[in-house]
């Protein structure tokens, strides 16, 4: 008992429950992306995705895990960010080189991460709680979620914005990624670099997947 709760006040605890977290997120947000591409398709295929994903029964508990894993990895970032701060010697406004190759996403992670909690927060406002309309797909009434999302993208503005929110999620899970495997300690010579190809790889295609659906979406109107 004693280790376990050890290991979950720990440092390296945190990071690693923070890690499969993000892992499962990550994981969602690849799902996510697929059900999207339906939007192609035409909207009754869209809407009948939507309305089979949100009619199943499972979904309350796929919901309620997924808030639950949102929710842990920002707490535990946070954490791990003010114990950080407080372990520093040197002030709070000193910028200190490591040399250790800090990028562009690894350097951002905290800023990315509070505009993708604003985003998600606009996001279920916007779409899962927006406007409802409802359609009929083979005898079936069911939300027209597609004539929502077509319309919420006919302001330029609103794409604008989530183009430049899906730039920053491209940006958080392209280092969330490899540093996952890093977290576990899972380095090696030979495969760290494949990782981090596939990471980069991850984080461009959502990036563009997510942002070419609204753009598309934009001409729709």
């Amino acid at each position: 008992m004693i280790a376990t709760h050890n290991y979950f006040t720990s440092s390296i605890g945190k990071k690693q429950i923070m890690a499969l977290t993000g892992f499962g997120l990550i994981g969602f947000v690849l799902t996510h992306l697929a059900g999207n591409f339906f939007i192609l398709v035409g909207p009754d295929a869209f809407n009948y995705y939507a309305y089979k994903l949100t009619s199943n029964p499972l979904i309350y508990v796929a919901e309620a895990v997924l808030a639950g894993m949102f929710i842990g990895h920002i707490v535990l970032a946070v954490l791990l960010k003010l114990q950080n701060m407080g372990a520093r010697p040197q002030s709070y406004f000193t910028k200190v080189r490591t040399g250790r190759g800090e990028t562009i996403a690894s350097g951002t992670m905290p800023y990315t991460g509070l505009i993708l909690m604003i985003f998600l927060i606009l996001h279920l406002l916007n779409f899962k709680f927006g406007t409802e309309y409802y359609t009929v797909v083979d005898g079936v009434k069911m939300r027209d979620l597609y004539k929502t999302v077509i319309e919420y993208f006919a302001n330029p503005l609103y794409v604008a914005w989530y183009v430049f929110a899906m730039l920053c999620l491209g940006l958080h899970t392209s280092h969330g990624f490899q540093s996952m495997f890093q977290t576990w300690g899972l380095n090696h010579k030979k495969y760290t670099p494949a990782i981090q190809t596939l990471s980069s790889a991850y984080g461009i295609f959502v990036a563009l997947g997510f942002s070419g659906l609204a753009i598309y979406c934009y001409f729709q109107n």
